[in-house]
C-alpha cells in the first residue's frame, strides 16, 4: 500500500492570531472577568495565524447551532473538493479511479454526507464505496490513513481517498468561559486535507504504508471530546492530556516498532500531529525526541492552528514535498478522543 498523494485547501480568511484575539474579546464582550487571560493564553499558543470559513463580522450573526451547521456544510464542500482534486491531480488520477472514499470530520454533520455531495459534484464512479466516519477528532487523519490501507490490502488494484475536513472556528461558543473553550478559540483552526492510497498492484509511487496499530486507553473518555446540546459542540479538554501522552505513548511506539523489527533510531520522519505547545512537548519528551525533530510540526502549529484531523495529513504533506531519501523510515503518529492513539509506520 502506497500514499501516492497528499494535499490541503484552506478557506480566503485568513488571520493574524493578534487580529482574533481581538476579535474573540469582542465576541465574549462584558462576560470576560478578565480580558488578559485571553492575551496571555493566545501569546502561548505558538500559533501566528489561521484560517476562518467565515470573514471575521459574520460570526457575529451566527445565533444557532444549526446556522453554524449549515456553513459548515457550504464550506466543507468547497474546500473538500478542492483537496481531493488537488491530491488526484497529484497522483495523476481522476475522481472516477476512486473505488472508495473514507471522510473523517468532528466539527460538523450532514446527511447526506459530505462525500455523497461531493459525488455529485466530482462525478465519482456509482459504485463507489463511502465511509463516513465522525467522532475521532484528532486522532482521525492518522486513523483514515490506517483504514484506508486496510481497504487497499483486501483490494490491492483499487484506490482509496481518505478526506479529513474540520473547520473548528464553527464550534465557538459563545456562553462557554472555560478555560477548555478560552485555549481551544486560540489554537484551532479550519482547513482540509485528502490523501490517496493505492494498492500493491497500482503504479503510483510514494511512502510506503508497512504497519499500522490502534491503541485504546480505557476509561479515559473524559480527556478529549465535545459536549453535545442544542447549542451545538462544546469542547472537552482535560488538562491532564499532556500526563496521559508522556504516560503511554513512548511505550507504545517502543512495542509497535519492536513488533515490526524496526529500531526507534531508524526513524527519519517524525510525521505527528500539531496538539499545540503543551502536546507537542509532551510528545517530545514521550519519545525522547529533541524539539527538532518535530520541527515541521510546530512550523504547521505555527502557520494555521490546530485542525483536528487535518493537522497530521498537513505534517505529511509536507515531508511528501522534501522527498526523503529512498529506504527513509517515517512513523505517522495522533492521539483523539477516546482516549485513543493510532501510530503508521512508512518507508519511502
Amino acid at each position: 500500500m502506497k500514499i501516492a498523494s497528499v494535499a490541503s485547501s484552506f478557506p480566503p480568511h485568513y488571520y493574524k492570531q493578534e487580529v482574533l484575539t481581538g476579535a474573540l474579546k469582542q465576541f465574549w464582550g462584558d462576560r470576560l472577568n478578565s480580558p488578559q487571560v485571553i492575551d496571555r493564553l493566545h501569546n502561548h499558543s505558538a500559533v501566528e495565524g489561521r484560517y476562518l470559513s467565515l470573514p471575521l463580522e459574520e460570526y457575529y450573526q451566527i445565533q444557532t447551532w444549526g446556522q453554524a451547521n449549515n456553513a459548515w456544510i457550504r464550506t466543507a464542500e468547497e474546500l473538500g473538493r478542492e483537496a481531493l482534486c488537488r491530491a488526484l491531480r497529484g497522483a495523476g488520477l481522476s475522481p472516477q479511479d476512486l473505488n472508495a472514499i473514507f471522510v473523517v470530520s468532528v466539527t460538523g454533520i450532514a446527511s447526506p454526507s459530505l462525500e455523497a455531495r461531493l459525488a455529485n459534484r466530482m462525478g465519482f464512479s456509482p459504485h463507489i464505496k463511502r465511509i463516513p466516519i465522525f467522532g475521532l477528532g484528532c486522532v482521525a487523519g492518522a486513523a483514515g490513513i490506517a483504514r484506508a490501507a486496510d481497504y487497499v490490502r483486501g483490494f490491492p488494484h483499487h484506490v482509496a481517498a481518505l478526506l479529513a475536513v474540520e473547520l473548528c472556528s464553527l464550534t465557538i461558543q459563545k456562553e462557554d468561559l472555560s478555560m477548555a473553550n478560552l485555549i481551544s478559540a486560540g489554537l484551532f483552526g479550519d482547513g482540509a486535507a485528502a490523501v490517496i492510497v493505492t494498492g500493491s498492484e497500482s503504479a503510483e509511487s510514494g511512502p510506503t504504508v508497512l504497519a499500522t496499530r490502534s491503541v485504546f486507553y480505557p476509561d479515559t473518555q473524559d480527556i478529549m471530546g465535545w459536549n453535545i446540546s442544542e447549542k451545538g459542540f462544546q469542547i472537552v479538554l482535560s488538562p491532564h492530556l499532556p500526563d496521559l501522552i508522556e504516560e503511554h505513548l513512548g511505550h507504545d511506539v517502543e512495542t509497535f516498532l519492536e513488533d515490526c523489527g524496526i529500531d526507534r533510531s531508524a526513524i527519519g520522519c517524525w510525521i505527528l500531529h500539531t496538539g499545540g505547545p503543551k502536546i507537542l512537548d509532551a510528545t517530545a519528551h514521550a519519545l525522547k525526541l529533541p524539539k527538532t525533530a518535530l520541527a515541521t510540526s510546530w512550523e504547521c502549529l505555527r502557520k494555521v492552528g490546530n485542525l483536528s484531523s487535518a493537522s497530521v495529513l498537513l505534517v505529511l504533506e509536507q515531508f511528501l514535498r522534501r522527498r526523503p531519501a529512498a529506504g527513509t523510515y517515517g512513523l505517522l503518529a495522533a492521539m483523539g478522543p477516546g482516549f485513543c492513539s493510532e501510530l503508521v509506520l512508512l518507508r519511502w
